[in-house]
This record gives structure tokens, C-alpha cells and sequence, in this order.
């Protein structure tokens, strides 16, 4: 070899083809990776050299183990059960585009080696996932970030769905924002309206045009009603489908067969008990969440109160049937 820079790059490629190409079930013989080496970086070092450098990177801290087969790299930064949760959350998130999902997925993938890479060759499919088409989503939660944590307020504008399957412009807000939560696989951002002054949420998957302003947030709890400030988790449990009307105390009778369901969508705020062969539940929820909620759920639900809501269910019900006579 006629240039030394490649030996001195020699400890770097050991590493990564470690990185590329061993674990416990695929160790690899210092004579391997002499070949792999050559083969692939163009440096040619003696057998024993290849010894002496994993020595050192020993020394150095990675978790290298050697026995009779060879040596492999006993510890990554993620285990591939990990790497395959954190790729199946990326899959299932609605508000990660499907070129965003693809993009994130290959990351995570080259945390580890090309073996496990062939075990999730299936990930491919993303593009047929129902998923935002809403490039700007992490623009958007970028500046939301800053925002908040400069006390400023936002301006940007909101969207809805047309029957085009495309965003459109609905209206423009500037709001103070609070907080960011994830919500039905959805992110939603708590915030002041600063035209209204009340507390609403925002889908971020529909906000675009998003720009931060010179003007100061509106401290929490200065706004009617939140003196005392805020429980997010209660806020998101209230609001189970995210509607804006104000949560109220409702009680109803529920299936045992669907406890599972009414955890799921309200949380272990809800209180039950037995009530004949059924249970009650109280929970304190938007009653137009609820209406929908219990329309959902007919055949395991029937409501209690408040006498509003049930009457309400009631109508949907009539009118349903005359759609169907």
C-alpha cells in the first residue's frame, strides 16, 4: 500500500463493518474481515493488525465480544426489538407523511446491521397507510416549539379536507400556544385564541403558513376558567374525538363486554361500578364527543344523563331509522 492514510482509517472500518455485518449469530474470523477490509475500503492490513485494532477499540469502550467464531458487536445504542417498535410507531402515526415514514424508517434501520434490515423488508408499503399529506408537519412543530419556549405568540392558517381529497384554507388564526399533545395518533396543539380568548385545540397536520410574531403569549392563566392552570391528560381524556364544547359530567350504562373500549377511549378517570348486569360509568367528557362516542358503541351503551344528550341520541336514532325504511 503506497498512501498511510488508509491504515490510519483502519480502527474507523473495522468498526463499521462490525456495525455492517456482525452480532451474536453472525460473528465474524479476523480473516473476514481483512477481506471485507480490502474489499470494500481498499486497505490491506496484516491478520494480527486486526487483533491489536480490536483490542483497542475495547479499550476504547464498545462492547466487542470475541470467542472461537470471531468477534461481533454485543451492543448497539438500540436492540432490534427496539429499532422494530420505534419503526412500527413511525408506521402507525397517521400525522408522518408516508415519504417522511419512509425516510425516518431507513434511519432507524441503519442504526443496526443489514440482518435485521432483511427482516423488515415488509416496511415498504407505507404509501398505501392512511397518513397526512401535510409536508409541513415538522416545520410546524418546530415552530410551535420555539414559540413556547420564547412566550411569543403564532400566526398561521387553518384548513379543512374538500371533497378534492386537498386542504383548504378556512381561516387565519394567531393563538398562544401551550402545549403539544398526541391524541388518537393525531398531534394537536392547546391553545389561547388570541381573537376569543379561550382555550382551543389545533390539528397541527392542518395548519399551514405558520410564522412566529413579536407578540407576547397570553400567560394560562389569565384565560376564564384555567386560573389554576391546566391537566393536559385530563383535557385530552375529556375531549375523546376533540370536539370544543365544554366537558360535562355524563353517566351511562355500558356492556361488560366493553370495558376494555371505555378505558381506552376515557382513560382510568372514569369511574365504574356494577349495576345489575351491567355497569355505570361516570365520566366527565364533551358531550358532543360523546353523543358520537355512544352512536359508535349503540348496541353496549345506553346514556343516563344529562337528559340533553340522551334526547339528542334519541333523534339521531329516528332519523336514522327513516333513512333505512
Amino acid at each position: 500500500m503506497n498512501s498511510l492514510e488508509p491504515k490510519k482509517l483502519a480502527l474507523l472500518r473495522i468498526l463499521q463493518i462490525l456495525e455492517e455485518y456482525s452480532d451474536y449469530d453472525h460473528p465474524l474470523k479476523q480473516e473476514e474481515i481483512c477481506e471485507r477490509l480490502d474489499k470494500e475500503y481498499g486497505i490491506v492490513i496484516e491478520r494480527k493488525a486486526i487483533g491489536r485494532n480490536l483490542s483497542l477499540l475495547k479499550e476504547a469502550g464498545y462492547d466487542i465480544e470475541s470467542d472461537r467464531r470471531g468477534s461481533y458487536l454485543a451492543e448497539r445504542s438500540f436492540d432490534d426489538e427496539e429499532l422494530r417498535m420505534l419503526i412500527d410507531g413511525v408506521l402507525s402515526s397517521k400525522y408522518i407523511m408516508a415519504k417522511h415514514s419512509k425516510d425516518l424508517i431507513e434511519k432507524l434501520c441503519a442504526l443496526s446491521n443489514r440482518y435485521f434490515r432483511s427482516h423488515v423488508k415488509n416496511i415498504w408499503s407505507v404509501n398505501e397507510w392512511s397518513k397526512t399529506d401535510n409536508c409541513a408537519l415538522f416545520y410546524n412543530i418546530e415552530i410551535i416549539d420555539t414559540a413556547i419556549e420564547q412566550g411569543r405568540q403564532i400566526a398561521f392558517s387553518y384548513n379543512k379536507y374538500g371533497a378534492d381529497k386537498k386542504l383548504h384554507k378556512t381561516s387565519n388564526q394567531q393563538v398562544t400556544p401551550y402545549q403539544m399533545i398526541l391524541h388518537n395518533q393525531r398531534y394537536y396543539m392547546i391553545a389561547c385564541n388570541e381573537k376569543w380568548k379561550n382555550l382551543g385545540h389545533y390539528r397541527l397536520d392542518r395548519i399551514t403558513e405558520i410564522r412566529l410574531t413579536d407578540d407576547p403569549a397570553t400567560p394560562l392563566r389569565s384565560i376564564p376558567g384555567h386560573e389554576n392552570g391546566i391537566d393536559y391528560r385530563e383535557y385530552a381524556t375529556s375531549l375523546p374525538y376533540m370536539f370544543t364544547d365544554k366537558p360535562e359530567m355524563v353517566e351511562f350504562l355500558a356492556e361488560p363486554g366493553i370495558v376494555d373500549q371505555v378505558i381506552d377511549w376515557f382513560g382510568a378517570n372514569a369511574q365504574i361500578q356494577p349495576w345489575g348486569d351491567r355497569l355505570k360509568v361516570s365520566v366527565k367528557v364533551s358531550p358532543r364527543a360523546m353523543e358520537y362516542w355512544a352512536m359508535q358503541y349503540l348496541n353496549f351503551v345506553e346514556i343516563l344523563s344529562p337528559a340533553s344528550l340522551r334526547e339528542r341520541i334519541a333523534k339521531n336514532l329516528e332519523a336514522a331509522r327513516g333513512k333505512y325504511n
